[in-house]
């Protein structure tokens, strides 16, 4: 398939009308219970489970484009091209009541985030990105991300345990949020890793740490970054892929500062 600025301008089109009929039953499930016990104390809700057949179909069928979905997996992610679908992301969130919940789905072609759309249907934000474009949030392209500097803008970072271990010990979270907030005292907690990434690419945090390395989180968020002018990596610094464990993602300037708190951290093995 030709991927061209105008094709996955149309492939944005048409994903978004169909992210926009599965808004009605994701605002409608709001305080779902648990449906489906997952690894640890992690869940899906029904709605969770509707709406990806919901969109699997739709985006088959309109498209021609295979989905790989968090509750149903599909087909590798590094195949040509593959839709990337997080049908709830914030679950806890969503299943609680709080509004910080989205619907996120990404574009992948042989594993390079080609297009984002991130849905946040209770403040009725609508993000799309294509790569090599800008940012358009509700229909309107938004500026592009300028330098800044970590000290002047808010950080989100993911929730965990102190006692987790793993491939980042709680151990070692704390010890990255106490150093980031010798620069930063604004360091903020979502619970949505979708949520955090859109938001810094609408510069309303200047960065974004995701110690977690599912493709379904970050796939929209990095593409939506991307395009806004902002710096989507590991947290080791190399650039993200689909394999990758984590993901910083910053405004420039305010990517490199993160950079140097973690490298002055030291390896998370040694927590």
């Amino acid at each position: 398939m030709e991927l061209s600025a105008a094709a996955l301008d149309s492939l944005v089109a048409r994903a978004s009308i169909i992210l926009d009929s599965a808004t009605e039953p994701f605002v409608a499930g709001h305080r779902a219970d648990s449906a489906v016990p997952k690894k640890g104390n992690d869940f899906a809700t029904e709605v969770d489970l509707a709406i990806e057949r919901q969109v699997v179909a739709a985006l088959v069928a309109d498209t021609g484009i295979s989905v790989h979905g968090e509750e149903f997996g599909g087909p590798a992610i590094d195949s040509g091209l593959v839709w990337v679908l997080d049908p709830v992301d914030g679950t806890f969130n969503y299943a609680a009541g709080s509004p910080m919940a989205a619907m996120l789905l990404g574009l992948l072609h042989h594993g390079d985030p080609v297009a984002g759309l991130t849905w946040l249907p209770f403040t009725d934000q609508r993000y799309t990105a294509i790569a090599g474009g800008h940012l358009v949030k509700n229909g309107a392209p938004q500026p592009r991300l300028i330098p800044s500097e970590l000290a002047a803008t808010l950080v989100g970072v993911g929730t965990f345990s102190a006692d987790s271990r793993g491939r980042f010990p709680g151990r070692y979270r704390l010890a990255v949020l106490e150093n980031l907030s010798r620069v930063c005292s604004r360091l903020r907690m979502h619970g949505s890793t979708g949520i955090d990434l859109v938001y810094v690419a609408d510069g309303i945090l200047g960065g974004a740490i995701s110690f977690g390395g599912h493709v379904w989180d970050h796939a929209a968020g990095v593409a939506l970054v991307r395009a806004a002018g902002g710096v989507a990596t590991d947290l080791a610094g190399e650039p993200w892929t689909p394999e990758s464990c984590s993901v910083l993602a910053a405004a420039p300037g305010v990517h490199d500062e993160i950079i140097e708190v973690l490298r002055s951290t030291g390896k998370p093995e040694d927590y």
